[in-house]
């Protein structure tokens, strides 16, 4: 009898063993994805952009404010729009609108880091919205816009894996 009742102890203790190993690996797959930076630089409220309309760039050549009533949900914020055209250009090919590099600052992706990206610092260059931290870092990357972008594009690939140092106001 005592060696049956050690039998069921000893294979309570294994099932609890495996269960909490279980637990700690669906713990690392759940955190596994979120090692990189966020897709979408956001406010502290979930808007992208700090709210300005990502297809005016485009359509009206300049930063325009969103409505929250022309509000839409993708990549993990909320993206405001000034018309429900703008809105629905947007929700039919996001990619084409939505700013490089996650909306953080094209300069410091390009160096190595992340920064907030200022809707009012920006620059269409072949088709794709950039942002910078301000007027005067857009200023400096317009000098190397080129090497910059392909820089910014190998370093996005490894921020989207791995988190790199966050500069300056705000972090996702």
């Amino acid at each position: 009898m005592e060696s049956g009742k050690n039998r069921i102890i000893t294979i309570i203790i294994a099932v609890i063993g495996v269960v909490a190993m279980a637990g700690c690996r669906a713990s690392n797959v759940a955190t596994a994805g979120r090692t990189g930076v966020e897709p979408y630089f956001k406010s502290e409220d979930g808007l992208a952009l700090k709210g300005y309309d990502p297809v005016a760039y485009f359509t009206e050549g300049k930063p325009v404010e969103g409505l929250s009533e022309f509000e839409a949900e993708w990549a993990g914020a909320r993206w405001r729009f000034a018309t429900a055209r703008n809105r629905e250009q947007f929700i039919g090919e996001p990619e084409k609108y939505a700013p490089q590099y996650g909306g953080y600052c094209s300069w410091a992706v390009s160096h190595g880091y992340t920064a907030k990206g200022d809707p009012e610092a920006w620059k269409v260059v072949d088709g794709k919205l950039y942002l910078n931290y301000d007027k005067e870092v857009r200023a400096r990357w317009e000098r190397e816009i080129p090497v910059l972008i392909q820089k910014g594009d190998e370093n996005w690939l490894s921020f989207r894996q791995t988190r790199p140092e966050h500069k300056g106001e705000g972090s996702n």
